[in-house]
């Protein structure tokens, strides 16, 4: 489910973003009363996500109406209707580029994300996401990764501990940085240590971390860490994931792995609103 007392900001943010005074163009040319139906349209293959965010912007412009014919999670093809949108041709036409950009963004990720868990399907290995998400669009763009059969990461610095290079360079070495969280957050919450090599990987077992990532390791150094650790703790990969590579990354038995590029480098889905018709 998503949260719409956070998203409805988002949708508000853009909307204002995108109409700060009034739509010169819309407001020139069609008048106030006037009333139309638009149809949704797939122009690419893929898994569409976040229809109740398209419906959604309409409902907050209001005088609009939203017929939606798939559900997220549906793989949809070229031709295929989404949606009618149906009522104030204004509000349909001020709202059109907001809605088709979330929802190409939202659908674009999901899309991606399915690739990659199709590579991965054949074992143990949950896919990740992780904190390289736009700036204020996380929860749209982490809820998709869900709707393409993905898995979420934390979703903010308050949400697990992780100790990155930086932290463990500043605390002194892993041991101590483990200490240090232990004496100072919530016993509930599992602590993840970033390695880089195997005698990080060692240090991290010593400490008792819960998930050991290793970061930016070849497949066999990876290999060997998977062996050190054992049952010890969860391992997670992560660095360098691609498309071309994730599947052997996978089959080497590491519990997940994490792929910024779920979120960071996604191509939106082509999806457009056409067929426009006074009623």
């Amino acid at each position: 489910m998503i949260n719409f007392l956070v998203v409805d900001k988002i949708i508000k943010d853009a909307l204002v973003e995108d109409i700060p005074g009034e739509d010169i163009s819309t407001n020139s040319v069609i008048s106030e009363n006037s009333n139309s139906t638009i149809d949704l349209i797939c122009k690419e293959e893929g898994i569409i996500a976040g229809l109740k965010v398209f419906e959604r912007v309409f409902k907050i412009l209001g005088n609009v109406e939203v017929t939606l014919l798939k559900n997220d999670g549906d793989k949809i093809y070229p031709g295929d209707k989404i949606a009618l949108i149906k009522g104030n041709t204004r509000f349909i036409l001020q709202g059109e580029r907001v809605a088709l950009n979330l929802l190409q963004r939202m659908s674009g990720i999901a899309t991606l994300t399915n690739k990659y868990v199709k590579e991965i399907e054949h074992t143990n290995a949950k896919l990740l996401d992780t904190r390289k998400t736009t700036p204020n669009l996380k929860i749209l763009e982490k809820y998709s990764v869900k709707i393409g059969g993905g898995h979420n990461h934390r979703f903010n610095l308050s949400d697990g501990v992780m100790l990155k290079d930086n932290h463990i360079a500043a605390a002194g070495g892993i041991t101590n940085a483990v200490k240090l969280c232990r004496e100072n957050s919530s016993f509930v919450r599992k602590i993840e240590i970033e390695t880089e090599t195997l005698d990080m990987v060692k240090e991290a077992i010593e400490a008792k971390a819960d998930i050991i990532m290793l970061d930016n390791m070849t497949l066999d150094m990876a290999k060997e860490a998977i062996e050190i650790i054992g049952d010890k703790a969860i391992i997670e990969f992560s660095g360098n994931v691609k498309l071309e590579n994730i599947k052997s990354i996978a089959e080497i038995g590491v519990d997940c792995i994490s792929v910024g590029a779920l979120t960071h480098s996604v191509k939106n889905l082509d999806l457009s609103m056409k067929n426009l018709k006074n009623i």
